[in-house]
């Protein structure tokens, strides 16, 4: 059956991050929010009150909603791909939160799934989407710094534990700091150099315990399990390069760093777990970068209105199954190297959209009422 006017969307899982989603998916005249379902009925109630969403209850409730046709996931990682497993045995499109899976196998039979049912399989992060990244995206692809080379991003803090109030998923099998931020950055550098064609790295773990530093549970001891620290080569098919790091055992917090340089300058981007900020174009010869600033028009969901107009229009979604698949192949591959001491070929290959154009609006009414 084919659909007219703004797309339905459900949302599962009423934790933190859902209030980010809600502030803005509520906003968005192409999107039309009408169920949010948890676990917990009760947080999902108060959520959806809270944002004027109609309905809220399980997520098998949820899933029997006729209007919805965009599951947006924000479940733990570890539920992730059952979450959306469920989805499209239903008939819904699903965005997912990231990390897409655990590992390639789940990832793989997710997008297998996917296609099988005719569905849109999409994830996070939908930062790249945003202005600030789209900006450095059109500077690159006008050639202003020449041929891309070299990367350099950098992401180093002491642990969300400081913060968040139930932290322990984040030192869990799927999260940690390679699977927990490098979905930004890796997104990133994808989108300006390419697919992912090996990679090495070591790794290492300051504590195998952490203590919540806020909230209800404050001075409890959970366990770590998974490594703190990465440190990784990357290189990409068309013969670029680039070093990260991924840090939740640093003192010194130093984030946000994408830097890419080619053959006729440097481009530093803003903050990838960000949708706006301001870029500095180093171009040879200049004593100061350019600054260009970008202005976030939204935040978390922009993706998902983006997939909205794709399934409206009939054309591909930008932040595709495909692409957080690469992503995610190229974390695990990350992570292999660590563990391995020897550079692990990433299998998977992925080709990137073109930029937006520079007037595309998430907040826009695009799509018409019949």
């Amino acid at each position: 059956m084919t659909r007219s006017g703004p797309v339905g969307v459900g949302v599962i899982g009423a934790g933190v991050i859902s209030g980010q989603y809600l502030e803005n998916l509520t906003r968005f005249p192409d999107l039309e929010v009408l169920f949010v379902a948890d676990l917990d009925v009760e947080r999902a109630a108060v959520q959806a009150a809270k944002y004027d969403v109609p309905g809220s209850g399980t997520t098998e409730q949820l899933l029997a909603h006729p209007g919805i046709e965009i599951v947006v996931n924000l479940t733990i990682p570890a539920s992730h791909v059952d979450v959306a497993m469920q989805a499209l045995a239903a008939g819904k499109n699903v965005w997912n939160e990231k990390p897409f899976a655990l590992d390639r196998e789940a990832g793989t039979e997710l997008l297998a799934e996917a296609a099988r049912r005719g569905l849109r399989l999409a994830g996070a992060p939908d930062t790249f989407l945003g202005a600030g990244l789209q900006e450095g995206k059109r500077i690159i692809e006008s050639g202003r710094i020449g041929r891309p080379l070299t990367a350099l991003t950098l992401f180093q803090a002491g642990g969300p534990e400081a913060w968040h109030p139930s932290p322990e998923f984040f030192y869990a099998r799927g999260a940690g700091p390679l699977y927990d931020m490098g979905p930004y950055y890796v997104t990133a550098m994808v989108q300006n150099l390419g697919p992912v064609k090996r990679v090495a790295a070591t790794s290492s773990t300051a504590r195998t315990e952490r203590v919540i530093g806020s909230g209800p549970r404050a001075g409890e001891v959970f366990a770590v399990e998974v490594p703190t620290h990465y440190s990784a080569l990357i290189e990409f098919h068309d013969g670029a390069s680039a070093q990260s790091l991924f840090s939740f055992q640093s003192a010194l917090p130093r984030m946000g760093l994408v830097e890419i340089a080619g053959t006729e300058g440097t481009l530093v981007l803003p903050d990838p777990n960000t949708f706006g900020g301001t870029l500095l174009l180093w171009t040879d010869g200049a004593d100061e970068p350019e600054t260009i600033p970008a202005t976030a028009l939204a935040g978390r969901g922009t993706g998902v209105v983006e997939l909205a107009r794709a399934i409206r229009a009939g054309v591909p979604e930008r932040a595709s199954g495909q692409l957080a698949f690469h992503v995610l192949d190229v974390i695990a591959s990350i992570a292999e190297a660590a563990e391995s001491g020897e550079f692990v070929e990433v299998r998977s290959k992925v080709e990137t959209a073109a930029a937006l154009p520079s007037d595309w609006n998430p907040g826009a009414s695009t799509i018409n009422v019949p």
